[in-house]
């Protein structure tokens, strides 16, 4: 993880847009987390992305408030998310993938509706964060395969959102390639 400074300072900034409940704010920066991971598809990156945007819409969708057990996990993903910080900052790797993880075994550890809802919006986000990779120039099935989603989800969502018709490679016409050729080998 070479971007380790970067990244603790957009989760100080997550931390910080949470006490307003900048939603928005906090998607921009799972965004910038992204870019980053582009990169060198690092998959601790990612799973901070996925994190950091699933925590946006859940902050977003103020119904969640109404469940149970919401207080409850929302708290232990705070409380998660600041020893994300605490990993980075003593350059724990392992304490931060244990975190990452850490997330994901509290939402398999919620029941009923909630689970459902916040395990659907956690499949979302790893979707989009997938076609942001995507976006960058990474094949679809290197995305699929770092985010654990299928080639056909992220095509699908490619396909809605227009990014599957981007042009990245925009290369001579095929007539002046022949044209090139054939005077190469003159």
């Amino acid at each position: 993880m070479e971007e380790r400074g970067h990244i603790l300072n957009v989760l100080k900034e997550v931390k910080n847009s949470l006490k307003i409940k900048d939603y928005v704010r906090i998607k921009n920066l799972s965004n910038e987390v992204l870019h980053t991971s582009s990169i060198d598809q690092d998959p601790d990156i990612i799973s901070i992305a996925v994190i950091i945007y699933s925590l946006s819409k859940l902050i977003e969708r103020e119904n969640y408030k109404d469940y149970k057990n919401w207080p409850k996990f929302y708290s232990r993903y705070i409380n998660a998310l600041e020893s994300l910080i605490d990993n980075l900052q003593k350059n724990d790797i392992n304490g931060l993938r244990k975190n990452t993880d850490s997330i994901r075994t509290m939402i398999d550890k919620l029941s009923g509706n909630l689970k459902v809802y916040i395990s659907e919006v956690f499949r979302k986000a790893r979707i989009n964060k997938a076609s942001r990779i995507y976006e960058h120039g990474i094949s679809m099935e290197q995305t699929a395969k770092i985010l654990g989603i299928s080639v056909w989800e992220l095509a699908e969502y490619a396909g809605q959102t227009g990014i599957a018709d981007i042009n990245y490679a925009i290369t001579m016409p095929i007539k002046q390639r022949i044209k090139i050729a054939e005077e190469v080998f003159k």
